[in-house]
Order: C-alpha cells, then structure tokens, then sequence
C-alpha cells in the first residue's frame, strides 16, 4: 500500500541563515546607512524594527529574497501590524509551522473522494 506524508515545516538552521543574510544586506545598503534597523528572531518569529515604514516594506523584500535563497517558501509567513514605539516601527512576522486542523481534514477529505487505496490518518500537524 503507498504511502505518503504531508508536512509543513521551516528548518530552524535555513531560517536562521535567512535572517542573517538579510541583516547583512542592511549593513551594506547605502540607504540604511546610519539607520537603526535590524531583524530580531525567537523561534519562529522575526521583528522586523525600522525607522519609517518604507524602510520597513523594504526589509520584508529583502527577508522574502533571503527566504527564496534559502529555499524556504516566503508563502509560509504570516505577517502581523505595523506597531509604532517612539520613533521606530515595528512588524511581527510568524513562520507557519505543521498544517491547520481544518486544512488537514480537508486533505483527507480530497484523497477519499479520489478513492485511493491508501490509509489516510492526522497525527498532530502531519497528514500521514
């Protein structure tokens, strides 16, 4: 009988490289030069801290380029609200880490209809 997972997982060590190529990138940019800006990690989430907005938009380029490079799909972020303290912006940005409920009831509930011989079973995050 075939079988088959379906899982939807960040590698920390790749996401991390991600991050550290896109702060280099802000080191050697012209037009952040004498700017306060920098990526702030725990886990699976990412501050983006910038001195204006368009700064920041700028830095979520350059994270999604830095997430390509490192084969990660940029699709997996989830990104939060523009916070303003004092006179840095800051945004929130989440990795989508293992699959929804409802999205994996829904992958079981297509490879049913498709009336596959295999056995289909939600264990946590993970469609097995």
């Amino acid at each position: 009988m075939p079988s088959f997972d379906v899982v939807s997982e960040v590698d920390l060590h790749d996401f991390t490289n991600a991050i550290d190529q896109a702060g280099r990138i802000i080191d050697t940019r012209f037009d952040f030069k004498g700017i306060d800006a920098k990526f702030d990690r725990s886990e699976l989430a990412v501050t983006i801290i910038a001195e204006s907005d368009f700064q920041l938009t700028q830095m979520e380029d350059m994270l999604r380029t830095a997430l390509i490079k490192c084969k990660i799909d940029p699709l997996a972020m989830t990104m939060g609200e523009v916070e303003t303290a004092g006179k840095q912006v800051k945004k929130l940005v989440t990795m989508q880490n293992g699959l929804e409920t409802l999205l994996g009831k829904k992958i079981v509930k297509l490879i049913k209809e498709k009336k596959m011989k295999v056995q289909t079973q939600i264990q946590g995050e993970q469609v097995r």
